[in-house]
């Protein structure tokens, strides 16, 4: 899918148009609740005082003074988003009004809205086998819509994609405790090792893009079938009907193992399908996380 200049321009107003009004009220004010909150950064440390949480208490500070003192913590100013967003040929497929890529860019850009309305900082990864490019987080409208463009400009690549090697170039370079949305076909299963590490120090939330007709297959007879990353074509009776059970169940265990490892990681998941609304999800994901 090659754009010119005139496509993408006419592309990110359709996107700004649609996902600022999925950026709403309600979305953005359950973005506010879900992570104010949660980045909190140490203060200063008091004397204990009745109705102070136990877990507060400076224990080193206690034993030297031999009375209680509790560390006082406040709310961080802003916050750091970080969406790492999978730019695998698998992700260049579509059978409806979109393809994955450019409902991973509509979700993108309502969550940078989102973040924009709340005054937060937005940087993106575009990575498949390695990361292919970083845009620093920054704060503001422009910057969102800039973050759009480079998702829908960016070139497929024909390769698997590797999430521990995305993971392990954020944790390198951000230190700060941000929060990461990992936006993804998930063709490949993630490494458990890398995600229990990445959300231990970070908040880690899983977004599975999967369109439907991966899922099911038509029954049209033989069909040629080609991995959009490897290259490789198979051809598939799709009137057998043993063999169609057997690639729905693959599909089906596949998507069961990918929810599995972000869960057992401690991270938030949910899988969502091109042209779904995907306001409610996300609601949902956020209350959980």
């Amino acid at each position: 899918m090659l754009l010119d200049t005139r496509d993408i321009v006419r592309k990110v107003r359709q996107i700004e148009i649609r996902s600022r009004k999925n950026s709403d009220a309600s979305l953005q004010g359950q973005y506010h609740n879900a992570f104010k909150g949660q980045g909190m950064t140490f203060a200063e440390v008091r004397p204990y005082q009745f109705g102070d949480e136990i877990r507060r208490i400076d224990w080193n500070k206690t034993a030297r003074f031999r009375e209680p003192f509790v560390k006082v913590m406040e709310e961080e100013r802003e916050l750091t988003i970080m969406l790492l967003v999978d730019i695998s040929a698998s992700m260049n497929y579509g059978t409806r009004e979109l393809f994955k890529k450019e409902y991973v860019a509509e979700i993108a850009a309502s969550l940078g809205f989102s973040a924009a309305g709340n005054n937060d900082k937005v940087g993106l990864i575009l990575f498949a086998d390695k990361v292919y490019r970083v845009i620093p987080p920054q704060k503001g409208r422009k910057h969102v819509l800039s973050l759009i463009s480079h998702i829908l400009l960016e070139p497929p690549v024909a390769a698997a994609s590797d999430y521990g090697t995305a993971l392990q170039y954020l944790l390198n370079v951000f230190k700060k405790r941000s929060f990461i949305f990992i936006l993804s076909d998930f063709n490949e299963l993630p490494n458990q090792k890398m995600l229990k590490i990445a959300a231990a120090k970070h908040q880690l939330l899983a977004l599975q893009i999967t369109d439907e007709k991966e899922t099911t297959l038509p029954d049209v007879g033989l069909l040629s079938v080609t991995d959009a990353e490897t290259g490789q074509t198979t051809w598939l009776n799709t009137s057998d009907k043993k063999m169609l059970h057997y690639y729905e169940n693959y599909r089906a265990e596949h998507r069961q193992r990918v929810r599995q490892e972000f869960e057992q990681a401690s991270a938030g998941f949910v899988q969502l399908t091109p042209g779904e609304n995907y306001t409610q999800p996300l609601m949902q994901l956020f209350k959980k996380h």
